[in-house]
């Protein structure tokens, strides 16, 4: 009772004991996580983001598609027999920032890579309702008519090569190829299609 007196009435007291119970939960929640080879080290076979598919995540994040899609699969059987065996951390150590959430007006896309195919991409981003009739989803034809920014991604990739990201002098040279005469769509589905990859083909490996 003398607590919450403390609580009710002094504003000071108040906001340490706050302060005192987020470092508690982030002690027990957080921190024993950096120490976690399974989310601090890639899963097998992933592979960081080569240029055309780096320039089409950050279209991703322009256009606020997290905003309606998460890439996060629980692991419920309700998620994992829609869209596949459920997300972990080694699959986004290369992300920053990653793509999970929480929010899906949109169905998840952590699996989405190779689900459909190239062109049903490019029809769904310029025209949603002509391959889903029930879709909300709103139309992006902008990014066919953008180019692709090949310096900016350059610039991207060599930052994230700084946190961590093992980027090399050959994939920079390789970005002015690969994303030479590509338009922002281009990007967009090169990224999606990219998505999942690395623990599906484990899983399938091992069945």
């Amino acid at each position: 009772m003398e607590l919450q007196k403390l609580a009710e009435e002094k504003l000071a007291f108040l906001i340490i004991f706050i302060f005192l119970l987020i470092s508690v939960g982030l002690l027990i929640e957080v921190v024993p996580l950096f120490g976690s080879k399974s989310v601090t080290e890639p899963a097998p076979g992933l592979k960081p983001y080569n240029a055309l598919e780096l320039a089409g995540r950050d279209i991703y994040i322009r256009e606020g598609c997290y905003n309606c899609h998460s890439q996060m699969i629980r692991p419920f059987r309700a998620e994992t027999e829609r869209y596949g065996h459920y997300s972990v951390g080694g699959e986004s150590v290369y992300d920053h920032p990653f793509q999970w959430g929480s929010k899906r007006t949109g169905p998840d896309l952590a699996r989405v890579g190779g689900r459909y195919s190239d062109t049903w991409h490019e029809q769904h981003m310029d025209d949603p309702r002509s391959v889903v009739p029930e879709s909300v989803m709103p139309a992006f034809p902008w990014l066919k008519r953008n180019p692709v920014n090949i310096d900016a991604t350059v610039r991207h990739m060599k930052t994230l090569k700084i946190v961590g990201v093992p980027y090399t002098e050959a994939d920079f040279a390789a970005a002015q190829e690969l994303m030479s005469n590509k338009t922002e769509l281009d990007a967009m589905i090169a990224y999606l299609q990219s998505l999942g990859h690395a623990l599906a083909d484990e899983t399938n490996q091992a069945n």
